[in-house]
């Protein structure tokens, strides 16, 4: 496998492109047109934070992973910086043309987060809501900072805030207070996603049965972390974690009155969990 591919996490972007579909849908403003490139600027900002992550934590990865790219010498740590600041301006030029002035905007904070929290609050206790603004300004994203996506945008993250959380348990192990709590996110995140205003009655049941399935995946995964917390059982919650924001993402959309972006954004999560076993999303 091509070690830029695992520098990036490439098939976890995968969970990265409703991001921005579910913001677009809870604005009104659909994908079309030149927009339907805005997924494109949130992966190449997703990739840009990967890649930025490994050159971070070299250091402690040469002694914690040291089967990654750099600590293993496949990528040098110049290759990984110039790498991640490829990708931020990609994306950065890419929501610039495809959204206008007002994405890029957002995207440009976006920018700002991803490099703040890699570079400087990752290993803070504020890691876990710098970590969570990042997937909020996402959805945001999509709908070019509406304020009709910031419901949406609070629940990616609610979520991503929980699942950041339990991942720092994945080498050391965690702990059960860290797994309920998540287990907590979980749960706000699903009533989130189906509470609120619905075009009709069919979108508020796709939402629900997107929900269903995202609370039974991701919330099994953490409830047995909860009863042991050791740090394979904290690797597969997090794993299922970083899955589970399809499903939400599913249900935000559906909800919002777009079927089609709901049923696209769906099918990105087998072919995700498939390319997982191949490259780690973690």
């Amino acid at each position: 496998m091509n070690p830029f591919l695992e520098l990036v996490r490439a098939p976890a972007a995968l969970t990265v492109l409703g991001d921005t579909v579910a913001g677009a849908a809870a604005s009104g403003r659909p994908l079309s047109g030149k927009r339907l490139l805005l997924p494109l600027s949130s992966v190449a900002l997703y990739w840009s934070g990967m890649a930025l992550n490994d050159w971070s934590d070299r250091r402690l990865d040469a002694v914690e992973r040291p089967e990654r790219p750099i600590p293993s010498g496949r990528i040098s740590p110049g290759a990984a910086l110039a790498t991640a600041t490829a990708l931020s301006a990609a994306g950065l030029g890419i929501a610039a043309w495809a959204g206008g002035r007002d994405a890029f905007r957002v995207a440009g904070v976006l920018a700002a987060a991803v490099w703040s929290y890699d570079t400087v609050l990752k290993s803070t206790p504020a890691g876990p809501a710098a970590m969570a603004a990042c997937r909020g300004l996402d959805v945001l994203l999509g709908g070019s900072g509406a304020a009709s996506a910031l419901p949406a945008a609070a629940a990616v993250s609610c979520h991503t805030y929980a699942v950041t959380a339990l991942s720092r348990g994945e080498v050391h192990g965690g702990s059960a207070s860290t797994a309920k709590a998540a287990l907590g996110g979980t749960v706000l995140s699903t009533l989130a996603a189906v509470v609120g205003p619905a075009r009709s009655w069919r979108h508020r049941l796709g939402a629900a049965v997107a929900a269903a399935g995202y609370a039974a995946t991701v919330g099994q995964a953490q409830f047995a972390a909860a009863r042991d917390p050791r740090a394979d059982t904290v690797r597969r919650a997090t794993k299922a974690g970083i899955h589970g924001m399809v499903p939400l993402q599913s249900a935000l959309t559906a909800r919002a009155g777009s079927a089609a972006g709901a049923v696209a954004i769906a099918l990105a999560l087998p072919v995700a969990r498939r390319l997982s076993r191949k490259v780690s999303p973690t």
